[in-house]
C-alpha cells in the first residue's frame, strides 16, 4: 500500500507541475503517428472530403513564443483531443474565410495548449497545411464560460482562435486566445 500511495502522489505530483504522465505517453505516441500520417496528406482530400478526415491530421500547429509543434487532428471529441489540438468541424479550415477554431488539452493528452495563456498581442501563429501555411498573430486573451459559442462567429476579417480550459485543472471556463490572420506561405516540405 505505501508504494501505491507513493505512485499516487508523484502521478499527482507531476500532473501539477508538468502534466498528466501516463497522457502524456500516449499522446506522444499519437502525436508520432499523426505526424507520419500529416506527411502523405493530399491538399485536396483535406478540403474537399474533410468530413471523411474525423481524428486524422489534417495540420500543424506553431506556437514558437511557447515552444510548442502539434499535430491538429480534424475534429472535438473526446477521442480526437486525446490524439492532440483539435479543429472545430463547424470552423473553415485554415485559408478560409471566417474564424477557424482549434481546441487542445492544458493538462492531459500532451498538453498541447497548456501554456497559451503565455501568449501575448503579436505573437505568431503558424499553421501548415497541405496546400499552404497560414500565419496569424495574436490580438487578444480572454476568459469566457464553457458555454461562450459567440469566440466562434465570423468577423470582418479571418482570425484563428485557440481554446482551453481554465484555469489549469479545472473545466470551469475557457481560455480564447485570438489572432488575425497576417499571410499565406508556400506549403512546408513534408517528409514521412
Amino acid at each position: 500500500m505505501m508504494v501505491s500511495g507513493v505512485l499516487l502522489i508523484a502521478d499527482a505530483g507531476l500532473t501539477l507541475a508538468w502534466q498528466e504522465p501516463i497522457s502524456a505517453y500516449l499522446a506522444g505516441r499519437d502525436q508520432s503517428a499523426l505526424k507520419s500520417q500529416f506527411a502523405k496528406l493530399q491538399a485536396k482530400k483535406v478540403r474537399k472530403h474533410r468530413s471523411q478526415l474525423k481524428g486524422d491530421a489534417i495540420a500543424k500547429i506553431e506556437l514558437p513564443t511557447i515552444n510548442k509543434t502539434a499535430y491538429v487532428v480534424e475534429g472535438t471529441d473526446t477521442g480526437d483531443l486525446r490524439k492532440g489540438p483539435g479543429h472545430y468541424a463547424d470552423t473553415p479550415l485554415p485559408g478560409e474565410r471566417g474564424t477557424v477554431a482549434i481546441a487542445g488539452h492544458r493538462t492531459t493528452y500532451g498538453a498541447p495548449f497548456r501554456h497559451i495563456d503565455s501568449l501575448h498581442k503579436g505573437d505568431r501563429i503558424t499553421i501548415a497545411m497541405p496546400d499552404g501555411t497560414f500565419v496569424y498573430r495574436v490580438y487578444r486573451t480572454r476568459i469566457v464560460d464553457d458555454s461562450s459559442l459567440w469566440v466562434k462567429r465570423r468577423l470582418r476579417f479571418n482570425q484563428l482562435i485557440l481554446s482551453a480550459c481554465h484555469p489549469l485543472h479545472s473545466a470551469a471556463q475557457r481560455i480564447v486566445v485570438f489572432a488575425r490572420f497576417v499571410r499565406r506561405g508556400k506549403p512546408e516540405v513534408r517528409r514521412a
